[in-house]
């Protein structure tokens, strides 16, 4: 059993979802009752993942590969068993990693490290002189990043509607 990591088509667009709504419940069990649904609703509804695709956005799939079978394996959906989604942010070289989850069953894995070698392989292709992410900063992804030679370019508090406040860290990897 391997791990291959492909782009991401409209046709994914539902086990993107599925990825992101197993993660964020199993993640974010910090954030105030009703934020994990409105920021789900908001970002990952069908229309707005098309329109992201449609923007720019690269999205990524990590597989889990069976070389003697073609079943769906165990801990997967569909085989997948994480997604990430970079864009460029500006001219100046900045490009952001907006998304990279893993299945629960499948961190610690290696299977984020491989994402995101891809995402940065994808940067550096497109002449990137950095890559940003958002960070909360109640989330212990913060390491991961810092263990991947990213760091904290700054706290920032962004209001995202209906209340709701994501309070992260802006970290950055010179490329």
């Amino acid at each position: 059993m391997g791990i291959i990591i492909e782009k991401a088509t409209n046709s994914d667009i539902k086990t993107i979802q599925e990825i992101a709504t197993i993660t964020w419940v199993n993640t974010y069990t910090f954030l105030p009752e009703g934020q994990i649904d409105y920021m789900l609703d908001l970002m990952y509804n069908t229309k707005s993942l098309q329109l992201q695709m449609q923007e720019d956005h690269q999205f990524f799939l990590a597989k889990l590969v069976n070389d003697s079978t073609n079943t769906t394996l165990p801990n997967s959906i569909n085989n997948i068993i994480a997604f990430a989604s970079v864009s460029k942010e500006n001219d100046n070289g900045i490009f952001k990693l907006n998304k990279l989850y893993v299945l629960p069953n499948n961190q610690k894995k290696g299977v984020g490290k491989a994402l995101l070698q891809k995402v940065i392989e994808y940067c550096k292709q497109h002449a990137a002189k950095q890559l940003q992410l958002q960070a909360n900063r109640d989330n212990s992804a913060k390491t991961f990043y810092e263990k991947n030679g990213f760091t904290i370019l700054y706290e920032a508090n962004f209001e995202i509607g209906n209340g709701y406040f994501m309070n992260d860290y802006v970290m950055g990897l010179n490329l």
